[in-house]
């Protein structure tokens, strides 16, 4: 399968890294700045950013309109920065992720991206933080849509403009660790590794339908 892939597609959180809850808790806080409140119950796994202030904005009884959505990810990202930068969170990179991404970069004949549920300012932000910010020219984002299934058009397009040249979801994989990036991959008619350092096990991630499935990416590629 591996010789075939071309297109590498990786999600960031439980995937890449691990913020330690900085992001859980700079959209918290956000919530409570924009919103007065405190919000519902948040379910990061797989969802993204835009789908996440959707539900928000629908448990507040407020209308989806661009300046709310945006001046809520302005406090969200000044918080995301300060919660990385000084808020003693033990973040880390996952296991095996430095390791496989040099490797990729070492191969002429494959292109990297992102395809994450972050909004693409949060999502270069935790890159920048965790030194990974150099492997990702492009990427599918978390404001492009609500719907994480859409992304994967978005990624193949951005891939074509990035390498100049198009790619078939055949030749594309996409790295997660939630049953949503399952979902995306298999939507776009691409293949999915899942790897069990978020919140799935294995087994659960074999259930979902994940094409292969690994601990971590720790040795992946040899």
């Amino acid at each position: 399968m591996i010789s075939s892939i071309k297109l590498w597609l990786f999600d960031i959180d439980g995937t890449l890294v691990d913020t330690g809850g900085a992001g859980m808790k700079a959209l918290k806080e956000a919530t409570r700045v924009h919103f007065g409140a405190e919000g519902p119950e948040l379910d990061l796994a797989g969802s993204t950013d835009l789908g996440l202030v959707a539900g928000m904005l629908a448990h507040f009884g407020q209308p989806e309109q661009v300046e709310g959505i945006e001046s809520f990810f302005a406090v969200y990202l000044e918080r995301l920065e300060w919660n990385l930068s000084n808020g003693g969170f033990e973040g880390r990179v996952l296991p095996g992720v430095t390791e496989l991404l040099d490797r990729l970069a070492g191969n002429d004949e494959v292109t990297v991206g992102l395809l994450t549920g972050n909004i693409a300012a949060g999502a270069a932000t935790k890159m920048r933080h965790y030194g990974l910010h150099h492997h990702f020219g492009f990427g599918a984002y978390g404001c492009d849509f609500a719907d994480r299934n859409k992304l994967g058009p978005v990624a193949l397009e951005r891939a074509a403009d990035f390498a100049g040249r198009n790619f078939s979801p055949e030749e594309t994989l996409v790295i997660g660790d939630t049953p949503k990036d399952i979902a995306c991959a298999h939507a776009m008619g691409a293949r999915c590794l899942a790897v069990a350092t978020g919140g799935f096990s294995e087994q659960e991630l074999r259930d979902f339908g994940a094409d292969e499935v690994l601990a971590d990416l720790e040795g992946f590629l040899g």
